[in-house]
């Protein structure tokens, strides 16, 4: 069976404004997607625990970042030891209930620096202190 054929090959000029209109929104997608400016704060890379049920705060609770250099962040400030153990005996001086320190510490912080941490919360009167973790990207193979 013979199809007939009635297709020419294009000879005209070609057009350029769709072209044109497609580039131009491309380019405004891709920058609109993309950051020119560094989002703000800090980067943290909490560690993974892979356990199933963690504990959570039912409590009222206060928040301590340390980055990698180990450097201490609280209400969004960089303090010293000092600072730090005087904010926390206001606020646990303040509080109509007892506190937990949430630690938000780097992966790659060492021990000693959270036990510091930990210490700092006690003299402060805040006697419990979380580690906070994220979870897992793959759940674990069985």
């Amino acid at each position: 069976m013979k199809f007939p054929r009635n297709a020419k090959p294009f000879t005209g000029q070609l057009d350029v404004a769709p072209f044109a209109g497609v580039f131009f929104l491309l380019v405004l997608f891709l920058l609109l997607n993309s950051s020119l400016a560094p989002p703000p704060g800090i980067r943290i890379q909490l560690p993974t625990a892979d356990v199933p049920e963690l504990p959570g705060v039912r409590r009222p609770a206060l928040t301590v970042t340390v980055d990698r250099a180990e450097v201490l962040y609280f209400d969004h400030q960089v303090v010293s030891e000092a600072d730090l153990l005087r904010h926390l005996r206001e606020r646990a001086r303040q509080s109509k209930e007892p506190l937990t320190l949430i630690v938000q510490a780097d992966e790659a912080v060492k021990y000693p620096a959270v036990v510091r941490l930990a210490a700092l919360a006690r003299q402060a009167g805040i006697y419990d202190v979380l580690i906070a973790t994220r979870p897992p990207l793959l759940p674990a193979k069985p």
